[in-house]
C-alpha cells in the first residue's frame, strides 16, 4: 500500500509536495494509517485535532494517542475542545453535524494563521460508497451521487483510492497503534447501519461488486461534468448580473423543458432545493419571495430577481457639517462649490447650504416618505416616484435617501428635491458627489 500511495500522491498532488499540509486525525485506525503513510514518504505535515468531549475519558485518551504522535512523527499539533453537546442543542442540529459545524471553521482558522497548504482527510473507498447509498437513500441530484473530490480548494482526501480492509491490513502490518470509537459500531446512526448491515449484504451480489461501483462513479462523475458544463452555458444567457443581483427571464425559463430538471441545476448551486417552490415564483404575483439558507429569489413582473441575503440596514447615517466624505453605507463625498456646473450626471447634487440643518442623515425609505420634486410643483411620495421609475424591488430596497430636519434632500443619484435648490440669492453652495 505505501508504494501504491507514494505514486498516487506524486501523480495526483504533485504540485502540493514541498508544502506542509494540516492532517485532521481523530486517533481513529483511518487518520493514523494517513499520518504514518505521509511521514513514511517524507511528506511535511501538521496534526489537528478535536477532542469533542462526547465520550468522556476516552475522548481525552484519543488526544493523549494523538500527542504521542506528533512526538513521534516530530510534528507541530494542534488541539482543541468543543463543547459538543451544547452546540448541537443550541443550534437544533444533530451531533454529528455540530461536530461537522465546529471542526471544519477551525480548520480553515489554523491553515490561514499558519500558512499551511490545505487540510488533508483521511476518507476512504468505503466511506465514498456509504455516502452514494445516504444521498441515494435520502433523495438526490446526481451531484449527490458523485461522491467526494479528491481536491477541493480547502481539502485533500488522497486516501480516497483505497477500501478499509487495505486500510486495516496496513495497519496490522505496521503495527499501528489507533483508537477505536464504541459508537463507531452502533446501527442507530444512518452510516453505521449501511456500513454493518448494508454494505455486506451488497457485496455478497457480485464478487466485483466494490469495483463495478467505482467504474459507476466515474460514469456518474463524467456525466455530471458535461451536465454542469452544458448548465453554465444556459446561466450565461439567462442569469443577467447587474449592481449584485441576477435578473432572470421568466419568459426563457417557461419555455426550457424539461422545466423542473432545469429549475433544480439552475438554483440548486444557491440552496434552493425545491423546484417545487420555483415553478410556482413564476406565476405568482410580483412581490412573491422564497429564501435559502444564503439567497433569496424574487418574482418581479418579468423576472426572477436572485440576490445572495443581506442583513437589513435600517440604520440612520449621520453626516455632520464640515465632513467632506462618507465610506458606509454608501461613498459619498461633499465640497465646497462657487457656482452650479449644469451636468447631467445624477450623481452630482448642487444645494444652497442655508437650506440645510445638521446633521444630515443617509438612510432607506419608509412608509410615508415624500419630496418635492425638483422642477415640479407639489410633492410626490418616494413610493410613488420609485413605481414611476420603474425599479424592481431589489432596487427599491437598496436605495438610499438623504435627509436634512426630517426633509428629503435627495433621492440619491436619481433625483433632488425643488427645497434645497441653489438660486441666485444663494451664498454658500455644497456639491455632493455619489462615488
Amino acid at each position: 500500500m505505501l508504494a501504491e500511495f507514494k505514486t498516487h500522491f506524486q501523480n495526483n498532488f504533485e504540485s502540493l509536495k514541498d508544502d506542509t499540509f494540516l492532517l485532521a486525525i481523530s486517533g481513529g485506525i483511518d487518520s493514523v494509517v494517513l499520518a504514518h503513510l505521509l511521514f513514511k514518504c517524507n511528506i511535511k505535515f501538521a496534526l489537528a485535532h478535536c477532542n469533542f468531549q462526547l465520550r468522556g475519558e476516552e475522548s481525552d485518551k484519543d488526544e493523549l494517542l494523538i500527542h504521542d504522535l506528533s512526538e513521534q512523527y516530530n510534528c507541530k499539533l494542534h488541539v482543541t475542545t468543543f463543547n459538543t453537546d451544547g452546540y448541537a442543542d443550541a443550534h437544533k442540529v444533530s451531533i454529528q453535524m455540530a461536530a461537522r459545524e465546529l471542526r471544519y471553521p477551525w480548520f480553515a482558522e489554523i491553515v490561514r494563521d499558519f500558512g499551511y497548504k490545505t487540510v488533508l482527510t483521511a476518507h476512504h473507498a468505503d466511506d465514498n460508497l456509504e455516502t452514494f447509498l445516504i444521498n441515494l437513500s435520502r433523495g438526490t441530484g446526481i451531484e449527490g451521487l458523485t461522491g467526494m473530490p479528491e481536491k477541493t480548494e480547502a481539502l485533500a482526501r488522497p486516501l480516497l483510492i483505497f477500501s478499509r480492509a487495505q486500510i486495516a491490513a496496513y495497519a496490522e502490518a505496521e503495527n499501528l497503534t489507533w483508537r477505536e470509537d464504541a459508537s463507531n459500531a452502533d446501527t442507530k446512526y444512518l452510516r453505521n447501519k449501511i456500513r454493518h448491515d448494508i454494505l455486506p449484504t451488497l457485496k455478497t451480489l457480485h464478487p466485483t461488486f466494490e469495483a463495478n461501483f467505482e467504474h459507476t462513479l466515474a460514469h456518474l462523475q463524467g456525466s455530471a461534468a458535461l451536465l454542469k458544463n452544458y448548465i453554465g452555458e444556459v446561466k450565461k444567457r439567462l442569469f443577467v448580473a447587474k449592481e449584485g443581483v441576477d435578473y432572470i427571464s421568466i419568459q426563457e425559463l417557461q419555455q426550457l423543458e424539461p422545466l423542473d430538471a432545469y429549475l433544480y441545476e439552475l438554483f440548486n448551486p444557491y440552496g434552493f432545493t425545491s423546484y417545487t417552490d420555483i415553478r410556482n415564483l413564476l406565476t405568482a404575483l410580483s412581490g412573491k419571495e422564497v429564501f435559502s439558507k444564503t439567497h433569496r429569489l424574487l418574482k418581479d413582473r418579468e423576472h426572477l430577481l436572485l440576490q445572495e441575503i443581506e442583513t437589513s440596514d435600517d440604520q440612520n447615517y449621520f453626516l455632520e457639517d464640515g465632513v467632506t466624505e462618507i465610506n458606509h453605507p454608501i461613498k459619498l463625498s461633499v465640497s465646497a462649490a462657487e457656482n452650479i456646473v449644469f451636468s447631467d450626471d445624477a450623481n452630482i447634487l448642487f444645494v444652497d447650504k442655508k437650506t440645510l440643518k445638521y446633521p444630515l442623515v443617509v438612510r432607506k425609505r419608509q412608509e410615508g416618505d415624500y419630496f418635492y420634486p425638483l422642477g415640479m410643483k407639489g410633492k410626490k411620495k418616494v413610493s410613488k416616484f420609485f413605481k414611476d421609475e420603474k425599479m424592481d424591488m431589489i432596487a427599491k430596497e437598496q436605495q438610499w435617501l438623504l435627509f436634512s430636519d426630517n426633509k428629503l434632500v435627495w433621492i440619491i443619484g436619481k433625483r433632488a428635491d425643488e427645497r434645497f435648490k441653489v438660486t441666485d440669492s444663494s451664498t454658500s453652495i455644497l456639491k455632493f458627489t455619489l462615488h
